[in-house]
């Protein structure tokens, strides 16, 4: 027998054992909402679908309701590595892009085609921002449509923009804030997460969300109107972390990249009639107010102040995207 035969078939051994190893990944995904929400149970058709294409050589962990990180810690934390993916509302850029807010201008994107022409893949709003988050480390895999956001309140109802004059207020980004400071009231950042608690402490007068999270949060049993602004449209994004995903093979970024862009499309496609159900749910536990077209209009005209201190602090990048959304 060869002498040299153990020893290659040790080496033989080994190397299938490292190319294994190699090829099996574990990707963890932070999630700051429940799973039972929408963007969570979009995560969990990606999972399958990552998990049954790869046959095993892809894991997908999700973390839901900010168990590994608050929602403001999630775009840092994938560009770091410290967590290999992360579910996070646009608006967390800001600080470093600040044309991400473009969808939170009000009343920019006031109809559900306008939302779907510039969020579509091959928009040039989406891909301008897309790749300014690149340059952070962070690789946008797909959107995650969530839909409109409304105002909640507590006690008050809030029907007219005077309505929000000396109110503390909930917001999630600095536009949504500059919104609030228009209209004469307080913004208090805070993440999605704390909102419940805030809330049910009579912490703050009313605040902006989705109206799928006042469904999945419980937010009905601590607020008592809703007042359906539509003022703006939430966009979250599935981020990977640059370096990880180029770790990756080139199979397992296209299974990847088309179970994400599925999950993408089903998602777009019901986020209207989810909401709709969403509403209906609701509309039996706190107060549906609804705007007529001039008080719609009154909104519109307070709040213009917002797309000119945009303009302003977004550059050349904003200014482009301001133009490209008012052509669509």
């Amino acid at each position: 027998m060869n002498k040299r035969y153990p020893v290659l078939l040790l080496i033989a051994v080994l190397i299938i054992l490292s190319s294994s190893v190699y090829a099996e990944k574990t990707l963890r995904i932070s999630l700051q909402l429940p799973l039972k929400n929408p963007i969570g149970q979009n995560l969990l058709k990606f999972q399958k679908e990552v998990e049954r294409k790869s046959n095993g050589s892809l894991k997908i962990e999700i973390y839901p309701s900010a168990q590994l990180y608050k929602d403001k810690e999630i775009p840092q934390a994938v560009s770091f590595g410290a967590v290999a993916m992360g579910v996070a509302s646009l608006t967390l850029f800001a600080g470093t892009i600040p044309a991400v807010d473009l969808f939170y201008i009000p009343f920019l994107f006031d109809s559900p085609q306008k939302v779907l022409k510039a969020t579509a893949p091959q928009s040039n709003i989406r891909k301008a921002l897309d790749k300014a988050i690149l340059a952070t480390g962070t690789r946008v895999l797909w959107w995650q449509a969530y839909g409109n956001v409304i105002l909640l309140s507590k006690r008050i109802i809030i029907r007219t923009p005077g309505d929000m004059k000396g109110k503390k207020v909930r917001v999630f980004g600095r536009t949504t804030g500059d919104t609030v400071t228009a209209l004469g009231g307080a913004p208090i950042m805070l993440s999605g997460s704390k909102q419940f608690l805030a809330y049910q402490r009579g912490m703050i007068d009313a605040g902006m969300t989705g109206i799928t999270t006042v469904k999945s949060r419980k937010l009905y049993e601590v607020m008592d109107y809703m007042t359906l602004t539509r003022n703006a449209n939430v966009e979250f994004i599935v981020l990977i972390n640059e370096k990880i995903w180029q770790q990756l093979s080139n199979t397992q970024r296209d299974i990847i990249t088309r179970a994400g862009l599925r999950a993408e499309k089903e998602l777009r496609k019901k986020t209207q009639a989810i909401e709709q159900q969403a509403l209906e749910w609701v509309s039996d536990k706190i107060k549906i107010i609804n705007l007529t077209d001039d008080q719609r209009k009154n909104w519109r005209k307070a709040t213009t102040p917002v797309l000119i201190d945009f303009q302003k602090r977004a550059g050349e990048l904003g200014r482009q995207l301001v133009m490209e959304a008012q052509n669509l």
